[in-house]
């Protein structure tokens, strides 16, 4: 059993779903705390000048002692009406605009309290237009409340990992002896970013899920050639 896990993000890069796509499960980890100035809520789209960040506004007060389950979006920016124009704006020239963007126009019109619940529905809905089929557990459903590494060691505990798939910052907190005696091996992700048709000019690496989806339909990029890309 391959496990992966990864907090929520908003309109996630292809690495994040290069994760899942070799792992068997992925843990949706919501329930732990809040990060500002992460990907959870933001990520970027490329335009004519470079690129630039789409951000979901979160209601600021104590979210930074709070976790990901109790984090609530700000209906009152009008966010979703700005990050649509952006997308349109910027990707209306691209290949396959017209078969997408009526897809997020219908995404877009779901209203969402907690950013989590979210971020989880838009993962279906990019996992479904990959055709990526992969079984999702959100954290909070698995009742874990150690801290950091155990954390991740008692997720795959529990659901009788055999390896464990990491991000590459996962070198600087996880005990690599803990997982050894579970007989648990970490994998660490050293993903080697794809070149695919984009816009406006020199391609620019690390960009939103958008940016792909917009430009092409060659799925296999995202993880051909990631065997070397596993550590």
């Amino acid at each position: 059993m391959i496990v992966t896990v990864h907090q929520p993000a908003y309109i996630p890069w292809l690495g994040y779903f290069e994760k899942i796509m070799r792992s068997d499960v992925y843990v949706f980890l919501d329930s732990v705390q809040y990060e500002s100035r992460s990907f959870i809520n933001r990520n970027k789209i490329k335009t004519p000048s470079g690129a630039i960040w789409l951000s979901i506004p979160v209601k600021s007060k104590g979210h930074r002692d709070s976790s990901m389950l109790d984090t609530q979006i700000n209906n009152e920016l009008m966010w979703k009406e700005d990050h649509l124009k952006s997308i349109y704006l910027n990707y209306k020239r691209a290949p396959r605009f017209e078969e997408c963007y009526t897809k997020l126009e219908q995404l877009y019109k779901n209203d969402y309290e907690l950013l989590a619940d979210l971020c989880y529905d838009h993962l279906l809905f990019w996992l479904n237009e990959l055709g990526v089929q992969k079984k999702i557990i959100r954290s909070r459903e698995l009742n874990i409340h150690s801290k950091k590494s155990d954390l991740i060691l008692d997720i795959n505990k529990s659901l009788q990992a055999s390896q464990y798939i990491s991000g590459a910052l996962g070198k600087g907190y996880l005990e690599e002896e803990k997982f050894k005696a579970e007989n648990i091996e970490i994998i660490y992700q050293d993903y080697k970013h794809p070149v695919y048709p984009q816009l406006w000019g020199e391609f620019i690496p690390y960009m939103s899920i958008i940016d792909f989806w917009m430009n092409t339909d060659d799925v296999s990029i995202i993880d051909g050639g990631t065997q070397n890309g596993l550590v």
